[in-house]
């Protein structure tokens, strides 16, 4: 995405990439990793809410997949306006926005949990999500700029560890705060009166305002840090003001299968996370409950996390690709052994899933914008649109389980880490063209 953050410093040398020797960028990369873990702490608490809606306004998995819907459609709708506000203001004003817009919607889920409204939390979880969308429009591409471009992949995997750090702890706390109750029974709930029935929902949402509130100042604080600080104004390859482009992101074959790559790929992992905690409520899996389930999902997160600071470094060994396909070809073992197996075994197997998600997002990102050149901002744009897939697909499989039943719904995730498995191997190649020239 182009940028107007041009400083008499930076004219000596063209771009980052082209110095001859690259400056340390380590303290403000600490900086905005802070940023990817608050996204994925953020993002990992709906696997808490999904249980806990689910239970208070007695939804089906279809209709309690709209959390996921409201949140990842923020994606598609805010990512192309996102990246016009960068455009205007610049990275580091854009993540200031970003993180002030989250903290209204995180602030919205108290009169959300005052009226015990459904709708309501479903628009603070879509202004949540919105500026979670301009925190990644502005962080991921910066981050593969703030350094060497051969190490761009290595990189974003490596803060986006800390997001997966964000993710494993969340359900922890999660857990604990908004699912510390026992609710009432379905049975129970269906037979109040509908004063007793709304002033139960309303109870039963009071947990969610505390963790929320804090959740909301820290946003708040965090804003004020990253405005504060000095981060490194960077120009990227872009073209100049007036300058035609004879190229189309729709040339680059990698770019678009990539960005159904991360489709698929985002829709797995939020269907598998989303349905956790009542797939170990099964009684022919693990017959736990809620907030005892609920513990079991940083397993899966944390897993994600484990497999992306082991991936950082082998990303720098191995074609990319080729770790892809690998991962992928083990994700769809997991779980297709997952769903013709139960009790434990099948637990254990799913949550060792989140393991092999780990290099995922960062290697098919990395590799869709490579070779875009003066296009990797309008790229960029695209791959973050196809975070979408975390809307779409949960509420598939929420389908797929109302008819056929939670233990064999997975038949999704299966579906998406084929197409990743394909992408990894062929799909992530550049044009023939292209590729030769290189």
């Amino acid at each position: 995405m182009a940028t107007r953050e041009l400083t008499a410093e930076s004219r000596p040398a063209p771009s980052l990439v082209a110095a001859s020797v690259t400056p340390n960028y380590s303290r403000p990369l600490a900086v905005v990793t802070t940023l990817f873990f608050m996204w994925g702490f953020l993002t990992c608490l709906n696997d808490i809410l999904v249980p806990h809606l689910k239970s208070i306004f007695d939804l089906s998995y279809a209709r309690v997949m709209l959390i996921q819907f409201a949140f990842f459609s923020a994606y598609f709708l805010f990512s192309i306006p996102w990246s016009k506000v960068v455009n205007a203001i610049g990275y580091q004003r854009t993540m200031v926005v970003g993180l002030l817009t989250m903290a209204f919607g995180a602030f919205l889920f108290l009169p959300a949990a005052s009226a015990a409204s459904y709708p309501l939390f479903l628009t603070a979880l879509l202004i949540l999500a919105a500026g979670i969308t301009g925190l990644q429009v502005a962080a991921n591409p910066y981050v593969t700029l703030l350094g060497k471009p051969q190490t761009a992949s290595s990189r974003l995997d490596l803060t986006q560890a800390f997001n997966s750090l964000g993710t494993t702890i969340a359900p922890k706390i999660g857990g604990l705060l908004i699912l510390s109750a026992a609710p009432l029974a379905m049975e129970q709930i269906r037979q109040l009166a509908p004063q007793a029935l709304h002033a139960y929902r309303v109870h039963e949402a009071a947990s969610v305002k505390m963790p929320y509130t804090v959740i909301g100042v820290a946003l708040v604080l965090l804003a004020v840090v990253i405005g504060t600080f000095h981060l490194p104004k960077i120009e990227t390859a872009t073209r100049s003001a007036g300058q035609k482009v004879d190229d189309s992101i729709w040339k680059h074959r990698n770019l678009f299968l990539g960005a159904l790559g991360i489709f698929a790929y985002v829709g797995a992992e939020v269907s598998i996370g989303s349905f956790l905690v009542n797939y170990f409520g099964l009684p022919e899996i693990a017959n736990l409950s809620a907030k005892t389930a609920a513990g079991f999902v940083s397993f899966y997160w944390g897993g994600a996390m484990i497999g992306r600071f082991l991936g950082a470094p082998l990303l720098r060994r191995f074609r990319p690709g080729f770790l892809l396909a690998l991962c992928a070809t083990v994700a769809v073992i997991l779980v297709a052994a997952s769903m013709l197996l139960g009790g434990h075994t099948a637990m254990w197997t799913i949550l060792a899933v989140g393991l092999f998600n780990s290099i995922m997002f960062p290697t098919i990102f990395s590799l869709g914008v490579a070779e875009l050149g003066p296009l990797t901002g309008n790229g960029s744009g695209l791959l973050n649109m196809a975070i979408v897939g975390g809307a779409i697909l949960p509420v598939i499989q929420g389908v797929i389980a109302d008819h056929v039943g939670l233990h064999h719904a997975f038949i999704l995730p299966v579906l998406c880490y084929l197409y990743i498995l394909y992408y990894g191997l062929s799909g992530s190649k550049p044009n023939s063209e292209r590729y030769a020239r290189t």
